[in-house]
This record gives structure tokens, C-alpha cells and sequence, in this order.
């Protein structure tokens, strides 16, 4: 393959991982809107989105064993291409993080938990998905370190929301005058795996700034 058309190839690479980015964004927003909303079309538009993400991330990995195999590069290229499907890997995962969403979305009758802000979770898992994406794209590695930064925060704050439900059942504030325990409990669960999923988009975003970090400056430092 001429140098040029590789070159274009690698170029091609970084466009479509970064397409992807948007479109898994797009999907965890509307899993946050289906949640805030009770949108049960919302929801299942999200849950059936998730086949053409899965079908990103085959094709994208194809690309990245095509020029790994193929071209052999070294160095630079070579981190490149593995940190971006690495990253590929997390998108991924956090499109299956959003279905859930949408699964939690249609079973959504009712917020018994106020105090829970699942709305002020999701956007700040957004911005660290946001900011780990342009750390890649700009090749910048402060903002790679500021994301890892950030993930103490997002920690915190789902270990506050999850503790105000145990709370609240502990002070049996939630359960109501009918004594209803199943219903409740159902809810419950599904607000402390909507905390725990959220959390976890997090976590994919330090993943993410990590392996940029790796792919510009050959640090492994946040991987570990």
C-alpha cells in the first residue's frame, strides 16, 4: 500500500472512532432522557439502537487488525492503532451501559428517590466521555490526567446517592402506607444499578483518556 494511502487510512481511523464516540453519547443521552421522561418509545429506540453500534465496533475492529497485519507498523502507528481499538472496546461497552438504560427506562413507573440525581450523573459521565474524546482527537495529555482527575468525583457522588437510598429505606420514609415491599424493592434495585452502570461509563472514560495517554507519550501510567 503507497505511504499516502496509509496515511489516509490512519486518518480514516481516528474519524470514524470519534464518529463512534458521538453516536454512543448520543445513545447514553437518550437513555438519560427515556429514564427522566418514563419515554417507553425513547427507551426502546435505545435498546434497539445498540445492533448498529455492535456493527461499528466490528467493522472498526476489522480496520485496526487490517492495518496492524497488513501495514506492520511501528512505534507511534503501532500505539495508535491498539489504543484505538482499545477504545473502540470501551465505546462499546458504554452502548451497552446506555441499553440498560433503556431496559430501566420501560420498567420506570415512579421516582421515589428525589434526592437522587440521576440526571447530574449522567451529564457528568457525558463531559468525562466528552473530554476523553477530545483528548484523543487534539492528541492533548493534560486533558487525559484531568479525566482520571475527575473520576474521584463521580465516585463520591454515586457512593452519596446510593447511600441517601439505603437511608431512606432504613428510616422507611419509601415504603408507603400499603406496606407494598416487592414493588419497592424493584425500584430500589433498579435505581442502585442505574447509579452502578453510570458509574461504571465512568470508569470507561478513564479507560479511554488512558489509553490516549499511552498512544501519545508511550505512558502506561494511567492504564494501571
Amino acid at each position: 500500500m503507497p505511504r499516502n494511502e496509509y496515511q489516509t487510512r490512519l486518518a480514516d481511523l481516528r474519524s470514524d472512532v470519534l464518529y463512534m464516540a458521538e453516536v454512543v453519547a448520543e445513545r447514553l443521552r437518550m437513555g438519560l432522557d427515556a429514564l427522566e421522561q418514563k419515554d417507553e418509545r425513547l427507551a426502546e429506540e435505545v435498546i434497539q439502537g445498540d445492533g448498529e453500534v455492535n456493527r461499528m465496533y466490528l467493522d472498526l475492529e476489522s480496520d485496526c487488525i487490517d492495518l496492524i497485519a497488513l501495514q506492520q507498523p511501528v512505534a507511534g502507528d503501532l500505539r495508535f492503532i491498539a489504543s484505538s481499538f482499545k477504545i473502540i472496546t470501551d465505546l462499546e461497552r458504554i452502548a451497552d451501559l446506555a441499553t440498560n438504560l433503556g431496559k430501566y427506562a420501560t420498567d420506570a413507573e415512579r421516582d421515589l428517590f428525589p434526592d437522587v440525581d440521576i440526571q447530574r450523573l449522567g451529564d457528568y459521565t457525558l463531559e468525562m466521555l466528552d473530554q476523553a474524546m477530545a483528548a484523543y482527537e487534539n492528541e492533548d495529555a493534560d486533558e487525559c490526567y484531568a479525566v482520571a482527575d475527575r473520576d474521584d468525583d463521580l465516585d463520591a457522588m454515586c457512593e452519596a446517592a446510593s447511600e441517601i437510598v439505603v437511608r431512606d429505606l432504613i428510616e422507611g420514609e419509601e415504603l408507603g402506607s400499603d406496606g407494598a415491599v416487592e414493588p419497592l424493592m424493584q425500584d430500589v434495585s433498579r435505581l442502585l444499578l442505574t447509579v452502578r452502570d453510570l458509574e461504571r461509563v465512568g470508569d470507561h472514560a478513564v479507560n479511554i483518556a488512558a489509553r490516549t495517554l499511552y498512544m501519545i507519550e508511550n505512558d502506561d501510567e494511567l492504564i494501571y
